[in-house]
């Protein structure tokens, strides 16, 4: 049969494209394409990887003490064959740029890699008092002052106070509790005089005179707020660190139940606490752990010094409760994590640590920041289920752990199907916990390490 010109110029396109579409749906193709440029690892442990495309490849770095399947690796190693894992790694902790190149001398990838020092965390689970005093005194809303006219006044919200302010002072004085507040304003509005409070609005520094109003019943002037000057929860411990006692919780940061922002903290301590009792959650509705804090029961078991985006951070004092694991195991990193079957640890009565089945069905390694949010789990252990109905509210912290490393904790549960829930990756939260180098996101030293590999690459491919 014979084709028009234009007819096998179209024929061609189609029979490309095609060709194109096989190739990416690949699985060697997908192994490339999903080659790390950035990856961290941590000393003495090894990374599998796969480059995917059927190459002899040769790999160098511009440093030595990498090893590659278990054996050092000299200015130059290969060839390896592309169609085949091999695992790189490092003894020591460092950064690392490294170049896959053809022949030896045509670099196709490269990837820049942090190898960190070496680090495991004993689990936590046991449920915890969580006693949190703000940096000032937190404005949660308003409440009308009833006058000894009969008229209800409202100075606070007049003066322009918003819920969420943080009162740090008042006429030039530090106030740190809700009782110096009290007083300094019946004070002033006893003298006739206004209050000028210095408040923290959103990191910002705001003046507001205000002028207390006399409530009729009590004698005492008020500015019609409701404050607060700490908070105070139950939760679950994360992880310590045995050998600085450094421990995180929760998973999340602790926010206001009225104005849900972050608690900005001048102190705080956890103690010891039982779960009394379950409320099972349900569709549409999440269920709870309702615990009973024991401040008195023994010494504080710890200091916290810090409310981060993934939870507390602090130093324990005293000795924890048991917990199932009593040794360390290594923190996993991120990208090591994978859907499946994983471990939960956590208190459903009194003060038992036990551990739950569940499977992490979702992994996110796609995001640009860190957040409470990298992964979600379901809930499969039936005893589990049974007592609570899957995630429920004081579990937030709960450490997951897989193969033998603990890899998150959880965070929220889902409203409409409580055997579900969000998960943080434990790497993130042993960040904030300084355990593991700080600053930049993991997203943003990728991208500096990115930068260094390529002038590191253009370098090498100039001195051939």
């Amino acid at each position: 049969m014979h084709l028009s010109p234009s007819r096998r110029r179209q024929a061609a396109g189609i029979a490309l494209a095609l060709l194109v579409v096989a190739v990416t749906l690949s699985p060697s193709w997908r192994a490339y394409s999903t080659f790390p440029r950035y990856l961290q690892a941590f000393e003495g442990h090894a990374e599998d990887l796969l480059f995917g495309l059927p190459f002899k490849l040769y790999l160098s770095a511009d440093r030595p003490g990498l090893q590659i399947d278990g054996r050092a690796m000299g200015p130059r190693f290969g060839p390896i064959d592309g169609r085949r894992p091999f695992r790189i790694g490092a003894a020591t902790a460092g950064n690392y740029n490294v170049v896959l190149s053809l022949f030896g001398v045509i670099p196709v990838r490269h990837m820049a890699l942090e190898v960190l020092p070496g680090l495991e965390l004993v689990p936590g689970g046991q449920s915890i008092g969580i006693i949190l005093r703000a940096e000032g005194i937190l404005v949660a809303g308003y409440r009308g002052v009833l006058t000894p006219s009969g008229t209800t006044a409202n100075p606070g919200q007049d003066a322009g106070v918003l819920p969420g302010d943080l009162i740090v002072a008042v006429d030039g004085q530090p106030v740190l509790c809700e009782d110096e507040l009290a007083e300094l304003v019946d004070r002033a509005g006893k003298r006739g005089s206004p209050v000028l409070l210095g408040i923290r609005r959103n990191g910002r520094a705001v003046s507001l005179e205000v002028m207390p109003a006399p409530e009729r019943h009590s004698g005492m002037h008020r500015l019609g707020l409701v404050v607060r000057d700490g908070t105070a929860g139950v939760g679950t411990l994360t992880f310590y660190h045995p050998q600085t006692n450094v421990f995180a919780a929760l998973g999340h940061v602790v926010t206001d139940l009225d104005t849900n922002r972050p608690v900005d903290i001048r102190d705080g301590t956890i103690v010891d606490a039982v779960v009394a009792r379950i409320r099972q959650g349900r569709r549409g509705y999440p269920g709870e752990k309702v615990g009973q804090l024991r401040p008195d029961s023994g010494s504080t078991l710890g200091v916290i010094e810090r409310n981060t985006p993934f939870g507390i951070v602090g130093r324990l004092v005293g000795p924890l409760p048991a917990g199932v694991y009593d040794t360390p195991v290594p923190l996993g990193l991120a990208h090591q994590v994978r859907r499946g079957p994983a471990e939960l640890l956590t208190v459903v009565e009194g003060n038992l640590v036990e551990s739950f089945e569940i499977e992490i069905t979702r992994v996110d390694l796609r995001q640009q920041q860190p957040t409470p949010r990298g992964m979600t789990v379901r809930v499969t252990d039936r005893r589990l289920l049974g007592r609570t109905g899957g995630i429920v509210q004081g579990m937030s912290g709960s450490p997951i752990i897989q193969q033998g490393k603990l890899v998150g904790a959880v965070t929220h549960v889902f409203i409409t199907d409580p055997t579900r829930g969000y998960a943080v990756f434990a790497e993130w939260m042993a960040k904030e916990s300084g355990l593991v180098g700080r600053g930049a996101s993991t997203g943003q030293r990728g991208i500096t390490l990115l930068r260094e590999a390529r002038v590191a690459l253009s370098q090498m491919v100039k001195s051939r």
